[in-house]
C-alpha cells in the first residue's frame, strides 16, 4: 500500500484545514477562481475533476464484465444497493430530517438545496476510491474491477433519469441541459477516454505503468479539489457550523444503515470476504467528484446543494475507514 493510500485520511484532513484557511484569509481569490466558468461549469474544477477521475477510469475493464457469469450474486448485491435502494433511502433521509426534524432551524430554499446535494449524492455510486477501500480489505481486486465497470456503464444511463425523478418528487426544478452536461463531461468522456487508452496500450502491455505513472497526479487532483472546495464553502463552513453537523447527521445514518443492510444481505448470501466486502463498500461509497461537479453546475459554488456535497467528502473518508475496520474484524463471519 502506497503512502497516499496509507495516510489518506490524514492528508484529506489537511486538505480540508488548509482549504478552510485559505479561502477564509483569501476570499478574493476564490471568489475569482468561481468566476472561471463555462457553461455553468467551473473550468479549474472540470480540470482537477478529470485529473483525478482518468486514472481510475483507465483501470476499468469492460471484457472482464463477461467473466462475472460464473459468479454473478456479488455484482446483483452492488447494483441493488446502488441503483434500488441507496438513492431512495438517501432522498427520503434528507426530506425528513430537513423537512421535518430540521424545519425550524433552515428556511425551505436552503433545505431543498441540501436535500438536493444529498440526492446527487446517493445516485452516484463510487468510482474511485473503491480500489483504496477493496484493497484495505483485501478483496478481490479482479471481482472488483468488474463491479466498478458495471457500474460506470449504468451510471452513464441512470443518473440524469434518477436525479432528475428524485429532484422533481421534491419539488426541485431540474435544468435538465446542465444535468446532461454534467453527466457527459464527468462520466461519458472520462470512461471513453480510459476505455481508448486501454485499447491503444493493450498491445503494448502498458496499462499498469500508466496507472502507476498517474497515481501520483490522482491524488494531486483529488486533494486540490479538496481544498477548492472547502475553500470556497470556507464562511459558510466558520460562520454557520451547525449546518455542517445538520448535514452530517442524515449522511451519517445513511452511509452506517447502507453498508450493514448490504453486509447482512451479503452474510445471508454466504458470499467470501474478498468478494462481500468490496460489494458493500461500493454500495456504501459515493462518487463524491461527480455529486460536487453536479451540484456546483446545477446550484453554484456557494449554493447549499455544493455545501451538502462537501459535507458528503468531510464524512465519507473517516467514515468509510472505521467500516474497513469492522469488514476486517469480522472477516470470520464469513466462514474465511
Amino acid at each position: 500500500m502506497g503512502l497516499f493510500e496509507r495516510y489518506l485520511s490524514l492528508w484529506v484532513a489537511l486538505c480540508i484545514v488548509s482549504g478552510v484557511a485559505l479561502g477564509y484569509a483569501f476570499p478574493s481569490t476564490f471568489a475569482l477562481i468561481a468566476t472561471w466558468e463555462y457553461a455553468h461549469v467551473n473550468v479549474l474544477i472540470a480540470v482537477l475533476i478529470w485529473v483525478m477521475i482518468y486514472p481510475m477510469m483507465v483501470q476499468v475493464d469492460f471484457s472482464a464484465i463477461k467473466d462475472t457469469k460464473n459468479n454473478p450474486r456479488g455484482l446483483i448485491l452492488t447494483l441493488v444497493i446502488n441503483w434500488l435502494i441507496k438513492p431512495f433511502t438517501m432522498a427520503a433521509l434528507g426530506w425528513l430530517f430537513f423537512k421535518v426534524f430540521f424545519a425550524s432551524m433552515v428556511d425551505p430554499q436552503t433545505a431543498n438545496e441540501y436535500i438536493a446535494g444529498m440526492i446527487l449524492l446517493g445516485v452516484a455510486p463510487c468510482t474511485a476510491m473503491v480500489f483504496v477501500w477493496s484493497q484495505l480489505t483485501k478483496g478481490d481486486p479482479n471481482y472488483t474491477l468488474v463491479q466498478v465497470s458495471v457500474n460506470d456503464v449504468i451510471m452513464v444511463f441512470a443518473f440524469a433519469p434518477i436525479a432528475a425523478f428524485l429532484l422533481g418528487v421534491n419539488n426541485i426544478e431540474i435544468p435538465w441541459e446542465t444535468l446532461l452536461l454534467s453527466v457527459v463531461l464527468y462520466v461519458v468522456l472520462p470512461l471513453l477516454a480510459g476505455w481508448l487508452t486501454r485499447k491503444a496500450l493493450d498491445r503494448k502491455q502498458g496499462i499498469d505503468g500508466l496507472v502507476n505513472a498517474l497515481k501520483p497526479w490522482s491524488m494531486i487532483g483529488l486533494l486540490g479539489t479538496v481544498v477548492l472546495l472547502f475553500g470556497f464553502q470556507a464562511e459558510k463552513i466558520i460562520n454557520q457550523p451547525q449546518a455542517i453537523v445538520l448535514i452530517a447527521i442524515p449522511l451519517l445514518i445513511q452511509t452506517y444503515g447502507i453498508f450493514f443492510i448490504a453486509y447482512f444481505i451479503a452474510k445471508r448470501m454466504r458470499l467470501k470476504h474478498e468478494i462481500a466486502a468490496p460489494a458493500c463498500m461500493i454500495g456504501t461509497s459515493n462518487f463524491f467528484e461527480l455529486a460536487v461537479a453536479v451540484a456546483i453546475s446545477l446550484f453554484g459554488l456557494h449554493s447549499g446543494a455544493a455545501l451538502a456535497t462537501v459535507v458528503g467528502v468531510l464524512v465519507e473518508v473517516p467514515v468509510m475507514l472505521s467500516l474497513v475496520a469492522f469488514a476486517n474484524r469480522t472477516r470470520h463471519w464469513f466462514g474465511e
